[in-house]
């Protein structure tokens, strides 16, 4: 790092659970965040701010107005620019040292399948079913942990998955791929505005505890978010050993 560097992530490096070495790993880390919506936008520029060195956003779609009530990386002045670009001017003008590869398209699994393996860690950040499935397969084929987080109306949750350990399940332990959910979408249920900064910013800091090493992590543990009362529950993750992405053993017939 340079002096510029040792100054701006000075809060950081006084930090005995980080200082420099561990400021040094992130400076040093990939990492890739699926969508720049919602939770994306506070993940993004958390990441930046904290010193992610390389940032890949993918996200298919434009910035609307109706957006902005929550996306908080974009601007009134963005409407109808490829969130990815959007995205990437605000993580530059806060952090121009850091590097973002935006990607204006939707993953598949060929593309992810390529990338995954060269990042530290995956933010999902989408809001489909399918790509998060997508999402996590290639999380567990390349044992890149997982930061998956969800947020509707009021509600929001929180895990990490890690494939780098044997007692961690994956996201389709839980949710099974062929049990898909009905669809639900903000457009047509709402949510509020502040619960995607809450869930974005704790997808934020459990990422930079995985690429630093701070603490324990969420693994094995799910978290969820009752915003009207502000009441956490916390169920703990099971492993299974028929999961057909990450188990030991094929499903009974």
């Amino acid at each position: 790092m340079n002096d510029d560097q040792l100054l701006r992530y000075s809060r950081h490096i006084l930090l005995d659970d980080v200082g420099i070495e561990g400021q040094q790993r992130l400076v040093d880390s990939h990492v890739l965040v699926v969508g720049a919506g919602g939770l994306g936008s506070p993940v993004a520029l958390y990441l930046a701010a904290s010193g992610v060195g390389h940032i890949t956003l993918a996200d298919h779609d434009v910035v609307d107005l109706t957006n902005l009530q929550r996306q908080i990386a974009h601007t009134t002045a963005r409407v109808g620019q490829p969130k990815v670009d959007s995205a990437s001017q605000a993580m530059q003008s806060l952090n121009p040292d850091v590097r973002v590869s935006a990607l204006a398209r939707k993953l598949d699994a060929a593309q992810l399948d390529a990338l995954v393996p060269t990042v530290q860690v995956v933010v999902d950040c989408c809001d489909n079913f399918e790509t998060r499935q997508a999402v996590n397969a290639a999380c567990v084929k390349h044992k890149v942990p997982l930061v998956s987080g969800a947020a509707i109306r009021m509600d929001g949750q929180l895990a990490v998955y890690d494939a780098r350990s044997e007692q961690s399940p994956c996201y389709a332990c839980i949710f099974p791929p062929d049990q898909a959910p009905e669809e639900v979408l903000c457009s047509t249920m709402g949510v509020l505005a502040p619960l995607v900064g809450v869930i974005g910013t704790m997808q934020a800091m459990e990422t930079v505890k995985l690429i630093t090493g701070i603490g324990s992590r969420l693994t094995g543990r799910l978290q969820m978010l009752d915003g009207r009362d502000m009441a956490w529950n916390e169920v703990r993750l099971q492993r299974h050993a028929s999961c057909p992405v990450c188990g030991t053993t094929q499903s009974a017939v």
